[in-house]
């Protein structure tokens, strides 16, 4: 079975195979050698009857082909109802028709059906609540991916994406070294301004330890400085771990599973080994999703449960503005109207909407809701690894246009995003569309609205007024 020198069925393992994949800008050679790439059906029929659980088989059975989950999906809304992105036909046609021929399908079929799985679904999940059968059509197509992923039918930036957390345990090339680093960097260039201002790292049995994106090290440093203010200014007892910090799954959206239990096992061991009181992740979604709501079943946790209480940002906002660990100054409060993006993963998939109006209750005079919203919220259009995937581009803008219609429906220019996938699908919308928006997490939102006590500010030198 022939398999190619970049595109093939061998997950990356190794700095070198991870350089050459990069090397190969766009995926050039890598889609050319998919269209030759073998289907081992043996394989993934054999893959099918050990994974292919009874939960799945009895929803492709049942599925009545009713059609009431068309209009609960975006994609379908913003394709002009195309009959195609119906999400029962979508799973149906690809994942339905695998197991009906037993594995017994060829590489026109699987590329096809990768086509569908990553730029046709996000897993947003949105479907299954309208399904009069309880049909989650996103957790099939999860499992799709999987099978994908394990024949070599996978897009190329998640290949690479996948690799980098089996090379360095990080979605980017962050070593341990420079992720110590930059804690260093941030807490020297922000201690002039925020006195006293420090990123423990490794500090055990501390009352927090905070987990991130790798995005924000690698790219956005000023996020892991706004994360020590805060944290700073709440008088926290925190810290984070010198290795398991990294807390998203690029491996989730490509379906590498096996790459999904190997990051959230370093996240696991690193609260094991500092032993703090709670963990808290950062303003992200899937991250969210990864390493609280689908790791512990990853890691063959009984209770379905992390090792320590494990939450996401928006519940410490939360919980620190109602207990007036941050205050904020309500001659600072946002004036102009503003509207909040819902992100799927924690959201609709963890039931966290209440924690964000709670806060938006102390930032916002105007706050003005998305229509649908919370759980019935649709996908900002770039979840699910859709924003990062380059010969998806053009399925993504069209993507954009449920979340553009729902932004000016509610009249607002600023939108708070608390979801780094989200942040980044409403940044493109706008230099997509043009509809003059602007875009914000929590942590900036925050530091400029917050009341900073006496003891917290730079002291004045001698001789200065």
């Amino acid at each position: 079975m022939p398999e190619g020198q970049l595109c093939n069925r061998t997950p990356i393992s190794t700095e070198e195979a991870l350089k050459a994949l990069l090397a190969d800008k766009g995926g050039k050679q890598y889609y050319d050698e998919m269209t030759k790439l073998d289907v081992d059906t043996v394989k993934l029929w054999s893959t099918i009857e050990k994974t292919c659980k009874t939960r799945t088989k009895t929803w492709l059975e049942i599925c009545a082909h009713c059609g009431l989950c068309a209009d609960s999906c975006f994609l379908y809304r913003c394709n002009n109802a195309d009959p195609e992105q119906v999400p029962a036909f979508k799973i149906q046609s690809t994942l339905g028709e695998i197991i009906r021929r037993k594995g017994n399908v060829d590489n026109a079929f699987m590329r096809r059906a990768m086509e569908y799985a990553w730029s046709r679904c996000t897993c947003c999940n949105r479907c299954g609540q309208f399904c009069p059968h309880g049909i989650d059509v996103g957790v099939m197509f999860s499992y799709l991916r999987g099978l994908l992923y394990s024949q070599g039918f996978v897009p190329w930036e998640l290949k690479i994406g996948a690799g980098m957390h089996r090379v360095y345990g990080a979605q980017m090339d962050v070593t341990t070294e420079d992720w110590v680093d930059t804690c260093e960097w941030m807490a020297e260039e922000n201690g002039e301004e925020w006195p006293g201002l420090e990123i423990p790292v490794d500090k055990e049995d501390a009352d927090i330890m905070y987990t991130l994106n790798a995005r924000e090290p690698k790219h956005y440093p000023e996020d892991v400085a706004e994360a020590a203010i805060l944290f700073h200014l709440a008088g926290e007892n925190w810290t984070v771990p010198s290795t398991g910090w990294e807390q998203t799954s690029l491996s989730m959206f490509a379906g590498d599973w096996e790459a999904c239990r190997m990051n959230v096992e370093k996240v696991y061991d690193s609260i094991e080994r500092l032993r703090p009181k709670r963990v808290i992740g950062t303003e992200c979604g899937h991250a969210h999703r990864a390493t609280v709501i689908e790791g512990p079943y990853w890691m063959g946790r009984p209770d379905g449960l992390p090792p320590a209480e494990y939450i996401h940002y928006v519940e410490w906002v939360a919980e620190a503005l109602r207990t007036g660990k941050l205050k904020i100054d309500p001659a600072k409060r946002i004036k102009e109207p503003v509207t909040l993006q819902d992100s799927c993963n924690y959201v609709r998939n963890h039931g966290l909407g209440k924690y964000t109006r709670e806060i938006m209750s102390y930032l916002a005079d105007d706050f003005r809701e998305m229509g649908p919203n919370r759980e019935y919220n649709y996908c900002c259009g770039g979840g699910g690894g859709f924003n990062g995937i380059g010969m998806y581009r053009k399925q993504r803008n069209v993507a954009l246009l449920t979340k553009r219609d729902q932004i000016l429906a509610t009249g607002c220019k600023l939108v708070v995003a608390p979801c780094h996938n989200c942040w980044d699908a409403i940044r493109d919308l706008e230099e997509e569309y043009h509809i003059g928006i602007k875009w914000t997490f929590l942590k900036p939102l925050l530091i400029k609205m917050c009341i900073v006590p006496d003891h917290l500010k730079p002291q004045e030198e001698d001789g200065e007024e």
